[in-house]
């Protein structure tokens, strides 16, 4: 009985130490140094020359286009291939993916790949896609920080990063995470309506987004806290894995892509990021699309899927406000987001959101948008991985690539204003303005309840949300 005790008492306090030494690293919410704030010039994001840069675009919203591009620079690719992702999952998506990647090694292409290390170990440990591709010669996979609970401080530094690159040729950069929920098109099923761009380098290696990315990818690739995974496999369930894989490849019909006529031109790309350290970070990203919101001339447009502040980013999105008086938001109602802990804390502090003073919408719309892109005034669009929440302010790798360009821009804004009309604007009293084109979306009294405890349990730690 006292073994049992003593037992009791030691799992209490280990219990005690994962918890405070996951959560007390990331209680100081960092500010930009002055030293970092300096190197932040608004004006190197834009091209003052009136010829186009090497770098055209798309924004890239539909999520089977989203999948099949990915297929055609896979099997366009002839060096390297590069891709970092928060998020793999088994599924059909996957299968299309990972049996192009598969082929793509086989010809001699290089594939990297490099996966948040939390979600990595949940969602691909233990899987036989990923263990049959890993360990294919040309084919290496490493997960960013896996967690160990015996460091409990190594839990919350996640890799939020979502891109692939296929030689210095072509890139798509955005929101998706790489799983059915984002990619393709699965009937009967829930889907996440997300953005990206697409990038095509029409200039040398060096130049453009391309080039900027890989630089980046390379950078955080061979960080200390990147190890490799899936280096060997079973023969049988390789041989098993592989066989299914390449005649799954047989079976893809993958629109082969002109990618000078799904583009447009643009003057001039610049990729912005985050610290990769695994703790608390300077917020690079805030910054620097703040001090570009603050120097519109017309407008700001943000879409974000979640809205959880600081008093930074509360006093600094009022200083946008201020400067900028067409300064709007959209983002996720309660009902339709796929957050709940986000949604927890929008619900207790939407209010001081609307302080603020921005134009603030809600989706309304049948799924979820987790999409993260700016449009400031005609010229500059914004896409990337960042949410306008602490998370991705503090704690987070983020990647946001700032696009000048106006026909881009034309793009992303149609974008934003077919998500606009699915939504309804808020009032300063919280309450919505009438649209008798749209109505307010409901949830169940289950998810109704779950947000209504959360949003005040939340409050200890919206720091991490």
């Amino acid at each position: 009985m006292k073994k049992l005790k003593i037992a009791g008492i030691v799992l209490i306090l280990f219990i005690l130490y994962v918890i405070i030494g996951m959560l007390v690293p990331f209680v100081h919410m960092k500010s930009v140094s002055k030293i970092n704030k300096s190197k932040i010039h608004t004006e190197a994001f834009y091209s003052t020359s009136d010829e186009n840069g090497s770098d055209r675009a798309k924004i890239v919203s539909d999520n089977q286009e989203a999948l099949d591009l990915r297929l055609d620079m896979i099997r366009k690719a002839k060096k390297e291939i590069v891709l970092s992702t928060f998020d793999i999952r088994e599924g059909s998506s996957s299968d299309d993916i990972f049996s192009e990647l598969l082929q793509a090694s086989r010809r001699g292409v290089k594939v990297k790949i490099l996966v948040d290390g939390l979600y990595g170990t949940l969602h691909m440990t233990g899987k036989d896609i990923f263990a049959a591709v890993g360990s294919e010669p040309n084919v290496e996979i490493r997960f960013y920080n896996t967690p160990n609970l015996l460091k409990p401080w190594t839990i919350n530094g996640c890799l939020h990063d979502k891109y692939i690159v296929a030689d210095h040729k072509y890139l798509l950069m955005g929101g998706r995470n790489m799983f059915d929920y984002f990619l393709g098109t699965h009937k009967g099923k829930s889907k996440g309506i997300d953005r990206e761009i697409l990038i095509v380098n029409h200039g040398s290696k060096d130049q453009g987004a391309v080039a900027q990315v890989r630089t980046y990818f390379k950078k955080v690739w061979n960080l200390k806290v990147c190890k490799t995974k899936f280096a060997t496999c079973a023969k049988d369930t390789k041989e098993k894995e592989v066989k299914r894989l390449r005649s799954h490849a047989k079976e893809l019909r993958i629109p082969d892509y002109d990618y000078q006529k799904i583009t447009v031109p643009t003057k001039k790309t610049t990729l912005v990021t985050n610290p990769t350290t695994i703790y608390g970070k300077e917020p690079i990203v805030f910054e620097t699309l703040k001090q570009l919101m603050l120097q519109a001339n017309q407008k700001v447009f943000i879409h974000t899927p979640y809205a959880v502040f600081s008093k930074e980013m509360y006093e600094g999105i009022a200083q946008v406000k201020k400067q900028v008086p067409d300064t709007t938001m959209i983002l996720n109602s309660i009902a339709s987001g796929d957050n709940i802990c986000a949604s927890a804390d929008y619900k207790k502090n939407r209010s001081e959101i609307l302080d603020t003073g921005i134009s603030l919408y809600e989706y309304m719309g049948r799924h979820s948008t987790h999409g993260k892109s700016l449009i400031i005034d005609d010229d500059i669009a914004i896409v990337g991985s960042y949410n306008f929440d602490c998370r991705s302010t503090y704690v987070d790798t983020e990647t946001m690539l700032v696009v000048h360009g106006q026909e881009i821009t034309k793009q992303l804004e149609e974008d934003f204003n077919g998500l606009k009309k699915r939504s309804l604007q808020v009032k300063k009293d919280g309450s919505y303005q009438k649209n008798k084109n749209m109505t307010e979306s409901t949830m169940d009294g289950r998810k109704q309840g779950m947000i209504k405890v959360l949003s005040y349990i939340i409050q200890a730690f919206r720091y991490l949300a």
